[in-house]
């Protein structure tokens, strides 16, 4: 069992992850799905500190809480385990996860998205601009109701084109932006 990490660290992270999706995900629409929840502030935002068997157990703890709170759209899972800040660590945990999300029986009605600050897309280098449509200030699993996405997206003209505006506007603002909002995010951050 890991440590428990200080209200004040676990408020950082929090505010840092609230803030990249303000900042990022919102200012340049890579997600038009978050601005829609984010205003009436329906995005439950959660600290977990532990080994891959934490998250899963968090994961379906937060699957539980949406299931039974209508208000909450989605929930953004923020992983603080030191192991976890190694990208390929990340994505053994999310494998897992994703697995453990077919066998409780939610695959169709969740949908499980990754963040992460060192996020690689599939054949892309680790310095190309588009990575950072999917870099975070801390590692994330966002939880994400089917039918929300579904409904939000009928909104959208075009919603195949968002993820080639997210590369094209991702190439335009350039790595050192996003590194510059990131590390800004990650300043000054309290004893965990």
């Amino acid at each position: 069992m890991a440590e428990p990490t200080s209200p004040l660290w676990e408020q950082h992270v929090i505010d840092a992850t609230l803030k990249w999706v303000d900042d990022i995900v919102i200012k340049h629409n890579f997600c038009p799905f978050a601005r829609y929840v984010r205003t009436p502030h329906q995005i439950r935002c959660v600290v977990i500190e532990g080994d891959a068997g934490n998250v899963v157990q968090s994961l379906y703890d937060e699957l539980r809480h949406l299931e039974e709170n209508e208000t909450t759209a989605t929930t953004l899972i923020a992983l603080t385990h030191s192991t976890l800040a190694d990208f390929n660590e990340y994505l053994d945990v999310l494998a897992i996860s994703d697995n453990m999300l077919h066998d409780w029986g939610y695959s169709g009605t969740y949908q499980l998205a990754s963040f992460h600050p060192n996020y690689v897309f599939d054949g892309s280098d680790v310095d190309d601009a588009e990575n950072y449509t999917n870099r975070s200030p801390y590692p994330l699993f966002h939880l994400i109701r089917e039918a929300d996405i579904t409904r939000y997206m009928k909104k959208e003209e075009d919603a195949e084109k968002i993820f080639s505006h997210n590369i094209e506007k991702a190439r335009t603002l350039g790595c050192p932006y996003f590194e510059g909002v990131l590390d800004t995010l990650k300043k000054d951050k309290p004893a965990r």
